[in-house]
């Protein structure tokens, strides 16, 4: 059922690509482009699933792996997630958003081999290192990797979509997400209960076919390693066929360039993109910092719902059990609920953006933070007190967060930074997410440790703060995006003249 409701969400987002077509584009350049989006989303879809199946791992493990220790190793990741963007956003600029994406999904793949090569040494007692030093440093390389799949997609994205379609885009990406982390949760968690060793009630197709493919039966523990193995086998298959579809722009295509209308429409082709060129349009720019500002902040509530309600409910299955069983069907299906609300909110705040506000990313970014102030309080409420309120104000927290970050990483940083160097300035703002996501991992980690109360209090602070920072940038649009916009209604005045 899970699966059928994706594959439904997924047509649909097919169906809004097709069918939204603001420049008269050629039925042929549609085309191709979605043989282009489609298989370079999916990959970085399958990036989010060898990245959150860290998470399941913890669950999987339970008191193995302790919530400082996992709030550890996921911020050495994302630490180093966020910092890498210094060097690979300048270099995917310089070699393209293909070869980026190929060496996302090989380096992760590799390093997901190596972190289930590492689990299994664990869980068989034949791990000579410390855990938390060996699975910190693999995870830190594998977020390194990572870190090309984000700025890559967008570099790619920033030649072939027009800014007045970039907010669909942006509803694109945050749907690629949302599918990525349905794939993490719910997939992940299908593959951790396929390979253990006592399975609960009787074998699923899947569970035979994992247990006969993969010949997981050691007799003495779970084969929770294939939750980072099958994972890397995905990547692979995807990269290989990345390699012979994608094109980094329509003219490798054999089209006409499309002049996209961002902050780089106009430049000289052969300009050099030089760190002094970078740091006026990018770190001098205080939209792109107020940009970025607002992403860090989205970081932060992003993953500090995602990574953390599934630890906190499961650990009231002892502490307490009414609550747990209340519980169970978000539990059950986060995967799912995350994947929904994300394509959601993500397609909401797209088309908000388009077509209420000419393209301005701050208004719809500002209000899902007022919104998920509200939200936060009321997780505050209900905090142990009522399952079912609680896990629908966490749902709806990622359905806004999304909306925020794909507006922000996916849509604003390429509008601002121009396509020339838009994996500098949404690997930047995407950086800042993950740096975000970094505090937020070794705060509540400790908080949560005291109490599960600081939880959702820990994050209300940041929520106004986005709220802040996204009223400041209400108005902004790039200069060459404003000129479009005025020579579009001059040609409506006329017509109706």
């Amino acid at each position: 059922m899970a699966l059928l409701l994706v594959s439904i969400c997924l047509a649909a987002v097919i169906f809004l690509y097709f069918n939204n077509n603001p420049l008269n584009h050629s039925k042929k350049f549609i085309f191709r482009r979605f043989v282009n989006w489609f298989p370079l989303g999916m990959s970085y879809a399958f990036l989010y699933m060898a990245r959150y199946n860290l998470n399941v791992s913890k669950n999987a493990m339970g008191d193995m792996m302790t919530k400082e220790q996992f709030g550890i190793i996921f911020a050495a990741g994302t630490i180093v997630y966020g910092l890498s963007f210094l060097i690979n956003g300048p270099l995917v600029d310089r070699i393209g958003g293909k070869k980026g994406i190929i060496i996302a999904t090989l380096g992760s793949a590799l390093m997901n081999l190596l972190m289930g090569g590492a689990t299994y040494l664990y869980l068989m007692g034949r791990l000579k290192t410390n855990m938390v030093v060996a699975f910190s440093v693999l995870y830190a390389l594998n977020m390194f990797f990572q870190s090309y799949g984000a700025v890559s997609i967008i570099k790619v994205k920033a030649y072939w979509f027009h800014v007045r379609e970039r907010g669909v885009f942006g509803a694109i990406f945050g749907t690629l997400i949302s599918f990525g982390v349905y794939f993490a949760f719910d997939w992940g968690q299908a593959i951790v209960d396929a390979s253990k060793l006592n399975p609960e009630g009787p074998r699923t197709a899947f569970q035979n076919f994992i247990q006969h493919i993969f010949a997981i039966d050691t007799g003495a523990t779970d084969a929770t390693w294939l939750v980072f193995t099958i994972p890397a086998f995905i990547l692979i298959v995807w990269a290989l066929i990345d390699m012979v579809l994608l094109k980094d722009s329509p003219k490798e295509a054999n089209f006409d360039e499309l002049d996209t209308a961002d902050a780089s429409s106009g430049d000289d082709d052969d300009v050099k993109i030089t760190l002094g060129l970078i740091f006026k349009k990018v770190f001098a720019n205080p939209v792109m910092i107020t940009i970025a500002l607002v992403d860090f902040t989205s970081g932060v509530l992003r993953n500090g719902i995602m990574q953390w309600y599934l630890i906190f409910a499961n650990e009231t299955k002892e502490t307490n059990p009414a609550f747990y069983a209340g519980s169970e069907f978000f539990i059950k299906n986060w995967g799912l609920l995350l994947c929904l609300t994300g394509v959601l909110g993500g397609f909401i705040a797209g088309l908000v953006s388009d077509r209420m506000f000419q393209s301005r990313r701050g208004p719809p970014a500002a209000i899902n933070n007022f919104i998920m102030i509200f939200l936060l309080i009321a997780m505050c409420f209900f905090l142990t007190k009522n399952p079912t309120l609680f896990g629908l104000s966490a749902v709806l927290m990622t359905l806004a967060v999304i909306g925020v970050h794909s507006l922000m990483s996916g849509t604003a940083a390429a509008d601002f930074g121009g396509k020339k160097m838009t994996a500098t300035a949404s690997g930047i703002v995407d950086g800042c997410v993950y740096l975000g996501s970094g505090l937020q991992s070794l705060s509540i980690g400790y908080l949560s440790a005291k109490n599960w109360h600081y939880w959702p209090l820990f994050l209300i602070p940041f929520a106004a703060l986005g709220l802040f920072l996204a009223l400041r940038m209400w108005k902004e649009l790039p200069e060459a995006t404003k000129k479009y916009i005025l020579e579009v209604e001059k040609a409506e005045a006329l017509k109706q003249h």
